[in-house]
């Protein structure tokens, strides 16, 4: 009597599911996200302020006009290295911020393992910096993305365009 009942529904092993203890909380994340707008701000302002970036907005202003597109392009390439050189190590490392990893928590991906860096950065972050760029509806999208974090797996817009989710580390 030891076969199988063929008439027993069968049974599925869930993989991906983190238990609502696994979650980082939304302190946590909220925390995170400000330590590291911080630390990027702390090493933009004043680059940017040596390097003529503000004078040439308020000079563009004074007569009414925008500041050139080649230095909003020649700076927004910049504020991308910053990142890249400031958040990329620990990304590629850890699948964490600075932010994250003061915090104890990090991005994992839907079966808990640690998504790449090419994943990181071409579908968790680059999706939402290229929307974020159009007038008005990209605020409103970027809006959305944030607030999206009170939904029961507490995943953002950008967590699920990457399958990634932020979970408590140990």
């Amino acid at each position: 009597m030891d076969e199988p009942n063929p008439y027993r529904s069968p049974e599925a092993r869930i993989v991906g599911q983190a238990a609502a203890s696994d979650l980082a909380g939304l302190g946590e994340r909220l925390a995170a996200a400000l330590l590291d707008g911080l630390m990027l701000l702390l090493i933009n302002l004043p680059l940017m302020y040596v390097g003529g970036y503000f004078r040439a907005v308020f000079d563009a202003a004074a007569i009414g006009a925008q500041p050139p597109f080649s230095l909003v392009l020649t700076w927004a390439g910049i504020g991308l290295a910053i990142f890249l050189l400031v958040q990329g190590y620990p990304l590629a490392a850890w699948g964490q911020t600075w932010g994250k990893r003061i915090l104890g928590i990090r991005i994992a991906d839907l079966q808990g393992g640690k998504p790449s860096f090419a994943t990181l950065l071409l579908r968790r972050y680059a999706p939402m910096q290229v929307v974020s760029l159009i007038p008005v509806l990209g605020m409103l999208l970027v809006w959305v993305d944030i607030l999206m974090i009170f939904r029961r797996d507490r995943r953002c817009a950008h967590d699920l365009i990457a399958g990634t989710r932020v979970i408590k580390v140990g």
